[in-house]
């Protein structure tokens, strides 16, 4: 089990980001063969991104056990996802494939769903914890002594005063 970082960090990563959300829900537990294949599925998808450096995901956790297993992933490009997402020599397309199949026989058996977003700014706090979410897919930095979560997020929420300055001004 991997050690908490002491002190206030935060994730240091500069570019594109995408987070991709990807999930499953089992809605019939004896349609065994329908969704035990679909959650076998996705480890060797995530093993095959992972040892691609190229690929454009730089981590991922699961989540949402066992009724509703499910996938965060970051990425470095919307293009890098969606050209993963289309390879006919990956291992997505066959998966989804058999997936598809299996789906139709057992209607309803598995639901499934998937959200994406492009991320413009982010911010992290991590105390006390293993590099964990977003600090774990990229890299940790020290937070700075003062340093609050509108500073981190940057651009113009930095610049906009806190919603307690604006009631102590109006």
């Amino acid at each position: 089990m991997a050690k908490p970082v002491m002190g206030r960090m935060t994730h240091d990563y500069d570019g594109e980001l995408v987070v991709f959300l990807i999930g499953m829900r089992i809605n019939s537990w004896r349609h065994v063969r329908t969704w035990a294949s679909a959650i076998a599925a996705m480890p060797p998808m995530l093993r095959e991104l992972t040892a691609d450096p190229e690929s454009g995901m730089v981590g991922f956790r699961y989540f949402g056990m066992p009724r509703t297993p499910s996938v965060i992933q970051y990425w470095t490009s919307l293009d890098k996802l969606y050209e993963y997402a289309s390879d006919p020599g990956a291992k997505h397309r066959p998966a989804w494939g058999e997936f598809n199949r299996r789906a139709r026989a057992a209607k309803g058996a598995v639901g499934i769903w998937h959200e994406t977003y492009v991320v413009d700014r982010a911010e992290t706090l991590y105390s006390a914890m293993p590099p964990t979410g977003l600090g774990a897919a990229t890299a940790l930095q020290p937070i700075a002594a003062h340093n609050r979560a509108r500073d981190r997020i940057g651009g113009a929420y930095a610049a906009a005063p806190s919603p307690e300055k604006r009631s102590r001004a109006e």
